[in-house]
């Protein structure tokens, strides 16, 4: 699989064979489970003399404040910048069970437990989906400014300077070994709301700064396709929102997006209501219209509080690192398709690149290079590129036309998908199979796709 994913990622090149590597025996407290390191710097890889090494992480999302996190903890003295500290991005906020143990994650973030979810199609036939989770498993739901708020805390508590800032621009090393020159306007107490240019030079940088992301045009990372989220967070009533308790809704169906989907996300005292398209980005207020009326008298009556808009990656960037400037989460583009998941693996990406950089500066007591970042890139393709392509492929079948939806949504009834679906979301591993399982899954689907294009082609005849 390792060849298959150098191949389907662009981007990315063989790391130098030449490299030397040295095994050290360390152990980093970046998770509560202690690892061995093997670390691979390079022997003609320069000491840092009196510091260690030094690296800012532009962007103070969940991939910057794992990235920041790991590298303070790995002994880099590490400058996080982030310009809106109770930034709300337009985002469902579903984690999958494994993040929370991974992360660390304390209970009292996550807003809504939940272990139901409604499938409903363009007809508003509405499957139940939960039925093979475990007592213990759920999705969380967090809202962004209160997980994005602790994991930059925890990043500072372990070391990071946290820098109130805005990034502007980026100097490139005039020699090798020479440090980037970051420019950024600060605003904390020093100036008082207005704002001060300032500089900050470093070794290495770690772009996750979203989808338009400042790091990849300095690097010349070209563009990807996009998405435009749209959501709204409404306050409904008690009563209403007890029925959201435990329950996510999802609506398909040309009405609520062309190539995406509608949701209803609880939170903590209100629903997050939301819809995306890439094909259609004029109409999403329209789409979002619809989203509501689908919802009906679920949400009738509640109040808007906050409406939120962000473009969304479709794939990742032709380019995602070059010389010691790596991207990781939207600005990578490590959104997937089908679901638009991104929380999780925005913060993976942040701690793979980061510890990447440990492993390959011996804990901050060497310069890094370019083959030493590429290590990072090569764990991730191989480790998640079979996750991209399926779900690639499962929106080009099933989100190309409202028959398909309803194929789709019919697939979810079925329980065996369920599981598969469940147990490859909350835990990030391909789910092993049963074959026989497979073959009339297989068939199913088959059986869900011809029924879809035969009511295609009746609708197309009630067009003529």
């Amino acid at each position: 699989m390792a060849s298959i994913a150098l191949k389907t990622f662009t981007g990315l090149r063989q790391s130098s064979p030449e490299n030397n590597s040295i095994t050290l025996s360390k152990s980093l407290p970046l998770t509560q489970t202690h690892r061995r390191l093997r670390i691979n710097a390079s022997k003609s890889s320069p000491r840092v003399n009196g510091r260690n090494l030094r690296v800012a992480v532009v962007g103070g999302g969940p991939a910057g404040g794992a990235a920041a996190e790991t590298l303070a903890k790995g002994g880099i003295e590490t400058f996080l910048i982030e310009r809106k500290m109770d930034n709300c991005k337009p985002c469902g906020g579903a984690i999958p069970l494994c993040m929370v143990g991974e992360f660390d994650l304390p209970l009292d973030i996550i807003d809504r437990k939940v272990t139901k979810m409604k499938m409903i199609s363009p007809s508003n036939v509405a499957v139940d989906i939960g039925q093979t989770l475990k007592p213990h498993e759920y999705i969380g739901m967090v809202r962004r400014e209160v997980l994005d708020a602790y994991l930059r805390d925890r990043a500072a508590e372990a070391g990071a300077s946290v820098l109130n800032g805005l990034f502007l621009k980026m100097d490139m090393p005039k020699a090798p070994n020479a440090p980037y020159v970051l420019h950024y306007t600060a605003y904390d107490s020093k100036t008082n709301g207005a704002g001060e240019k300032r500089t900050l030079e470093v070794d290495a940088v770690i772009g996750a700064d979203g989808a338009n992301s400042r790091v990849a045009k300095s690097i010349n990372a070209g563009d990807y396709e996009y998405a435009i989220a749209f959501q709204e967070r409404i306050r409904i009533s008690d009563d209403k929102m007890k029925y959201y308790e435990n329950l996510a809704e999802m609506y398909v169906g040309d009405d609520v997006s062309p190539d995406f989907y509608g949701w209803v996300f609880p939170k903590c005292d209100h629903v997050a209501v939301g819809t995306g398209t890439v094909t259609h980005k004029a109409d999403i207020k329209k789409f979002q219209l619809a989203t509501r009326l689908r919802a009906d008298s679920k949400i009738t009556g509640g109040k808007i509080i906050r409406v939120e808009a962000h473009p969304i990656p479709e794939h990742p960037r032709p380019r995602r690192l070059q010389d010691r400037v790596a991207l990781v989460g939207d600005a990578a583009g490590y959104v997937t398709k089908c679901s638009g998941e991104g929380i999780y693996f925005a913060a993976k990406s942040g701690r793979m690149c980061a510890e990447a950089i440990v492993e390959g500066s011996e804990m901050g007591k060497r310069m890094v290079d370019e083959s030493d970042l590429r290590k990072y890139l090569e764990k991730w393709d191989k480790t998640y590129w079979p996750t991209y392509k399926v779900l690639d492929i499962l929106q080009k079948v099933f989100y190309r036309s409202n028959p398909a939806r309803e194929a789709f949504v019919e697939m979810c009834a079925d329980e065996y998908v369920q599981k598969m679906t469940f147990d490859s979301y909350l835990y990030k591993k391909v789910a092993p199979g049963n074959p026989i399982e497979d073959l009339k899954l297989a068939v199913n689907t088959i059986g869900s796709l011809v029924r879809a294009n035969a009511l295609r082609r009746e609708m197309d005849k009630l067009r003529v």
